[in-house]
């Protein structure tokens, strides 16, 4: 069930690449800030950036750390990564790298970073309490730093509600148990991390961004993963989501998601 429901993700992230760089880095820059001022990364330290995508928080801490550091971004998409390392040389950042694997078996020796970061990444990996040891492995002891964000209930986090109410309308995926608001109750994550010698708090934080219509989000937040629908399927998941947030009037939506940091030492 696992590799088929990792076969399913790296599909869906690798069709999702190029649309992810242009129209969802953008409106996920408050996100990245936000796990960049949490995490206080100093000049010097090692971070592991895991769930990179297309690189935009391990870039971001890549500048952070400076040349006397070094950047780890991990996903499990090579399309991701591809263009991930195409930034990294457009901006003559040699101190970050990008490798292709996943949260339950990270690609990395013990106790190899000060800081690992995982920006909405989390609420897709199949087997949390894997990752969750995987995570402290990596980390040095004593003081290593953990820094995730993870989307809150559909009820607080419009996001969420716009993928789950597309979603609804497609078959369950191959990998139970993940998706957008797969953490909105992030308690027994933080059980897995006590577990892995990681002692973690959230902190809450409402974050924003718009789309200038319902046709554009529509494309960049279910575009993908409702292709293969049939046609009268997809009209009618494309009603459900603009009568529920649209008021079935096309135009301008601001979301307001609000957003879990869940922060932890070693």
């Amino acid at each position: 069930m696992q590799d088929k429901g990792l076969e399913w993700q790296v599909g869906v992230w690798d069709q999702m690449s190029e649309l992810y760089e242009r129209e969802v880095d953008q409106r996920f820059v408050p996100v990245a800030q936000a796990m960049l001022d949490r995490a206080a990364l100093k000049p010097g330290e090692r971070v592991l950036d895991l769930g990179t995508g297309t690189g935009s928080l391990a870039l971001r801490a890549a500048t952070a750390v400076g040349p006397g550091g070094g950047v780890r971004g991990v996903d499990i998409s090579s399309d991701m990564l591809r263009i991930a390392g195409r930034r990294a040389t457009e901006l003559g950042l040699d101190h970050v790298e990008f490798r292709e694997g996943r949260a339950e078996a990270l690609p990395a020796e013990d106790s190899t970073f000060d800081v690992v970061l995982a920006s909405l990444s989390l609420m897709y990996v199949i087997d949390r309490a894997a990752a969750a040891q995987e995570i402290a492995r990596v980390l040095r002891r004593p003081g290593g730093r953990f820094v995730a964000a993870v989307w809150a209930a559909p009820e607080e986090c419009d996001i969420v509600m716009f993928q789950k109410t597309a979603g609804s309308f497609a078959p369950p995926p191959p990998a139970p148990g993940v998706g957008p608001g797969a953490l909105a109750d992030p308690a027994t994550f933080l059980s897995e991390l006590a577990r892995a010698g990681i002692e973690a708090r959230v902190e809450r934080q409402q974050l924003e961004f718009d789309f200038a219509d319902f046709e554009s989000a529509w494309n960049v937040l279910a575009g993908v993963t409702t292709a293969q629908l049939p046609p009268e399927i997809q009209d009618e998941a494309k009603k459900a989501v603009r009568d529920l947030m649209w008021d079935g009037v096309d135009g301008p939506r601001h979301f307001r998601n609000m957003t879990q940091f869940i922060i932890g030492r070693t």
